[in-house]
């Protein structure tokens, strides 16, 4: 004998993410229809899946309360391993909005991400239209080769480096304390000394009578070396980077 329908319409759940959901249409158990609170609505579900809370909300703020995965074709995962495409947006969502990564990398303090490509869909599609490899090279997202001092990920701003082009922009606050960059203090000679990191070592440019001096050095120097690394990568970079390499300037205040 068939059981009795029970229609289920209105029943309310809550799914695995926290957020309260309901039965919009139930035609039965496998084919319900469910709204969660922020208006999304999925259809032609399971209603065991409803009652287990195993139902995703692809527009839940799942990522630092920012992020979420939107509908397309982007995945987090594909055969169990994370996308580059996801671990790239995760990274820089991770930057600008985790307090712990705020902590230990101030510079990041104050950075955000184009309200956009809080989709990830959004920044998937942007990835795959930019990104590009160099055999042997790590390649980076950087947001302020292009646009100096820049504080947000978006389009106009970011554009896909080798690993070796983003470290000539590196700056280490830390170890230089309140000395303009390139520039330290040699207690033996009593004058300030410029050095310049250069295919992985340590370039002495000698030693100056003024802090200014020994960094006027340091710039002519990093300019370029800049420029001598844009001219070895030309012909395997977009152009826009090649010319922001040739532009860029190196300044005190960096």
């Amino acid at each position: 004998m068939q059981g009795k329908f029970i229609d289920r319409t209105g029943e309310v759940g809550i799914s695995n993410e926290g957020l309260r959901m309901w039965i919009i249409a139930y035609r039965g158990a496998f084919n319900i229809d469910v709204e969660f609170e922020n208006g999304y609505i999925i259809k032609n579900v399971v209603y065991q899946n409803f009652k287990n809370g195993n139902i995703k909300n692809p527009y839940h703020l799942s990522v630092y309360g920012v992020g979420y995965m939107g509908e397309g074709e982007y995945k987090a995962r594909i055969n169990g391993e994370k996308t580059i495409q996801y671990t790239t947006w995760f990274h820089i969502m991770q930057r600008c909005y985790d307090r712990k990564i705020h902590l230990k990398y101030p510079t990041y303090k104050n950075c955000e991400i184009y309200k956009p490509w809080h989709n990830f869909q959004n920044f998937g599609k942007w990835f795959d239209e930019n990104y590009y490899q160099i055999d042997g090279e790590n390649m980076h997202i950087d947001k302020d080769i292009l646009v100096k001092e820049n504080k947000i990920y978006s389009p106009e701003c970011c554009i896909i480096v080798p690993q070796n082009i983003n470290l000539l922009f590196i700056k280490n606050n830390a170890v230089r304390g309140e000395l303009p960059i390139g520039v330290s203090w040699s207690e033996n000679l009593g004058k300030f000394k410029a050095t310049l990191s250069k295919n992985n070592k340590r370039i002495y440019l000698g030693y100056f009578n003024t802090s200014k001096e020994a960094f006027e050095k340091y710039k002519t120097e990093k300019e370029k070396y800049i420029k001598e690394v844009a001219d070895l990568y030309k012909d395997k970079i977009p152009q826009r980077l090649y010319d922001s390499m040739y532009r860029y300037e190196v300044e005190i205040t960096d």
